[in-house]
């Protein structure tokens, strides 16, 4: 049996506790920073990103959705900065 591929479309909307479907990038501390803040690969453009991850309530999920490592993604998941995939110092 193979695994499933890891969701990567933007508009991926994972079950809440009671069934009902979240849109997650509402629920993201980001939601409102220019998207262009949150896909960069420049840590200067990544810092206000960065510090609302901080206080992100679904900074472990966003990072599971993205699977940064798998899809080669470039910009801010999780509280990290990734780069082709790769966390890199922000």
């Amino acid at each position: 049996m193979s695994p499933q591929p890891a969701p990567t479309s933007p508009d991926f909307t994972p079950s809440g506790a009671g069934g009902e479907h979240l849109d997650w990038r509402r629920s993201a501390a980001c939601a409102d920073l220019p998207p262009h803040s949150v896909f960069t690969r420049i840590p200067s453009e990544a810092a206000a990103v960065l510090r609302a991850c901080n206080q992100c309530p679904i900074r472990k999920e966003c990072e599971a959705v993205v699977d940064p490592g798998r899809t080669w993604f470039d910009g801010v998941s999780g509280g990290r900065l990734w780069r082709n995939g790769r966390a890199v110092a922000a």
